[in-house]
């Protein structure tokens, strides 16, 4: 059965943010293509040479989470309506991604128990990601 992938856009951050997610997430940053390095690539402005039309960070159980900037020409509108959410098996897991996410960012709910998960929390990190971090769930 296809595993949904999460595709963030950035306003001209996402290579930032993706070194931030790969080191936070102790993932593997597979793939970072410019718009230069596409086939198109010398067609692409001068100015949005640099900017990133796809990255792919894989992470430790077969996740993946995917990103670029924004294309040129389209209006940038942040993330909205959505959080990314991640479950550790512990709360100490946990409590170390949420810190390290949290960086930089807005706490918006912190590290709590739950009638779900021993411990859980929301956050804004510095990019606009909105997240939620599950420790330790439990079964409801």
């Amino acid at each position: 059965m296809p595993q949904p992938i999460a595709y963030l856009s950035f306003n001209g951050t996402c290579a930032d943010a993706m070194r931030f997610y790969e080191s936070a997430l102790d993932g593997k940053l597979e793939a970072v293509i410019r718009n230069a390095d596409m086939p198109c690539g010398a067609q692409t402005p001068a100015e949005h040479s640099q900017l990133i039309m796809h990255a792919r960070l894989v992470l430790d159980g077969n996740g993946m989470l995917y990103a670029g900037d924004c294309p040129p020409g389209m209006p940038y509108q942040g993330i909205k309506g959505v959080s990314l959410t991640l479950n550790y098996d512990t709360v100490e897991q946990a409590q170390r991604v949420f810190g390290a996410l949290a960086e930089g960012g807005n706490i918006t709910m912190a590290m709590q128990p739950a009638f779900w998960a021993k411990a859980w929390g929301m956050l804004v990190d510095r990019f606009g990601t909105p997240w939620i971090v599950n420790g330790e769930p439990i079964p409801i």
